[in-house]
């Protein structure tokens, strides 16, 4: 399987799109976008130095505008799985088939002008916390009435909140663990960012959105979502809710995901899974930042991606869990009885209850990937359901 990653706010470099305007039709896409994103995306992109595209207003439409120039170039039918990172989950949403490319600019627009505003309100910042004991960690940051607002694997988590809290952290940082702060304009995915959230929201209530029409996955906690509405009601949440990167990468693993490719301005998002996805388990990546890249993405896909073809093909849909806990399947389910979409397929038990998993789309039960007791991480494969596509 391969993976198309969309990375977020921290990787975007001075004229990083400057390649990509040679190509046709590229300028006047920007000129258009820059209109919905009322940003100029054209002189972000070419002209405009480190400080200027760090303003949260104006980066946040720029990633995204970046992420889907490049994937037009793509051949994304044959893409199995999109992900992205904080604000690259709207990117990822729209090469899912969630959101029109327009709407997804629109939001990413909102989204940087609201949190860009909610920065204002207090003096708050970020921390990059590199090494030690993951758990000790985030104990630590919570102690210091701080909150862990990326998880990135890889021995990295982001202390977020006050910058008089941040500072007495960074005095006493934990145990193996090393301390350095980020130059960003406030505490991303905390409380803090509460007006934006609120602001976005009342704007993403009036999107029309669709279902992903290949596995997307949330920052929220690494799972599989496959409704529109929920998806967009999770990047609404996302504004104060933690990233959990380290959770995508685990789904990334769980699914046996083979390829990546990572789109401009790419390198930071590789960079994690190298460091976390080691041995038989690493990937082959491809970091997409010009387009001389394109011939090598474009392999990788041939080579890792779906392979089309005019004869009559089996089409699999692969049921996740959609929490952690055990499995159960559902009484007297077997492989190879047919069911339709909607139907309860099995459950999962949490210390809160069962969780239902549905199917999503109708067919017969060709495989189980997971079976009775069996711990599951969200997002995990736990059934396939077969059906024909002519």
């Amino acid at each position: 399987m391969l993976a198309v990653l969309s990375p977020g706010q921290g990787s975007q470099k001075p004229g990083f799109l400057s390649p990509w305007l040679e190509l046709s039709g590229a300028e006047a896409r920007l000129k258009w976008w820059s209109a919905l994103a009322g940003v100029d995306l054209i002189h972000l992109g070419t002209q405009a130095d480190a400080d200027e595209i760090k303003d949260t207003a104006r980066t946040q439409p720029l990633l995204v505008a970046a992420a889907l120039l490049a994937a037009e170039q793509l051949p994304m039918y044959d893409v199995g799985l999109v992900a992205g990172h904080s604000v690259g989950e709207i990117g990822a949403a729209a090469l899912a088939g969630v959101l029109p490319a327009e709407a997804a600019i629109t939001l990413a627009g909102v989204r940087g002008r609201e949190m860009a505003a909610a920065c204002a309100l207090e003096p708050t910042g970020m921390s990059a916390v590199l090494g030690g004991d993951a758990e000790t960690v985030v104990a630590a940051i919570e102690q210091h009435g701080l909150y862990p607002a990326n998880r990135n694997g890889a021995g990295q988590i982001v202390a977020a909140g006050a910058l008089d809290a941040l500072g007495k952290f960074a005095a006493e940082p934990p145990e193996g663990a090393r301390v350095r702060a980020l130059a960003v304009a406030g505490a991303f995915h905390t409380p803090f960012m509460a007006p934006a959230e609120q602001a976005l929201a009342a704007v993403a209530g009036g999107i029309t959105a669709a279902d992903p029409a290949r596995i997307l996955l949330s920052n929220l906690d690494g799972s599989a979502v496959v409704h529109g509405r929920e998806m967009v009601q999770r990047l609404v949440r996302q504004v104060t809710a933690p990233v959990r990167w380290d959770l995508v990468m685990r789904t990334l693993r769980d699914l046996g995901v083979t390829g990546i490719i990572e789109l401009p301005p790419a390198g930071t998002l590789a960079g994690l899974v190298k460091r976390e996805l080691k041995g038989e388990q690493a990937p082959e990546i491809v970091t997409l930042n010009t387009p001389d890249d394109l011939a090598a993405a474009r392999d990788l896909i041939a080579r890792h991606g779906m392979v089309p073809s005019l004869e009559p093909t089996p089409v699999f849909r692969v049921v996740v869990a959609s929490s952690a806990g055990t499995f159960a399947p559902a009484e007297g389910l077997d492989e190879g009885a047919t069911v339709r979409s909607g139907q309860v397929i099995g459950s999962v038990v949490t210390r809160q209850g069962p969780v239902e998993i549905t199917a999503h789309a109708a067919g017969v039960l060709t495989e189980w990937l997971a079976h009775h007791d069996d711990p599951v991480a969200p997002g995990q494969p736990v059934a396939r359901i077969g059906g024909q596509q002519v």
